[in-house]
């Protein structure tokens, strides 16, 4: 995590459906070797986990390795959240659905 910055500071959502094992330690492992990125906040759901995200350029790239990695469905979405102070910029929120592939899948 940076310095000075809210662990609770995300950018975007992480959305996984039926998740396994081994795709949730997949995802543990790409945040260890990323300094930047952190997961401020988890919720788990009955058909999988919310995963809030500090970086949306991270979280487009695990996307990304996800559906390369494994089979399944991925959809990238984005909401204007708010716009920039000094550049009067939108800034958007991005949500990333990955939904696993029934046969793949392993119950929580």
């Amino acid at each position: 995590m940076e310095p000075n910055k809210n662990p609770n500071y995300f950018e975007g959502t992480l959305q996984l459906r039926n998740p396994n094992e081994e795709c949730l330690n997949f995802i543990r492992n790409q945040f260890k070797n990323n300094q930047r990125a952190w997961i401020a906040k988890e919720e788990y759901h009955k058909t999988g986990i919310d995963y809030y995200i500090s970086s949306n350029k991270f979280l487009l790239k695990l996307g990304k390795l996800l559906k390369k990695s494994f089979k399944g469905e991925l959809t990238i979405s984005r909401r204007i959240f708010t716009q920039h102070k000094l550049t009067s910029k939108n800034v958007y929120r991005v949500t990333v659905l990955f939904r696993l592939k029934a046969q793949e899948r392993s119950d929580l």
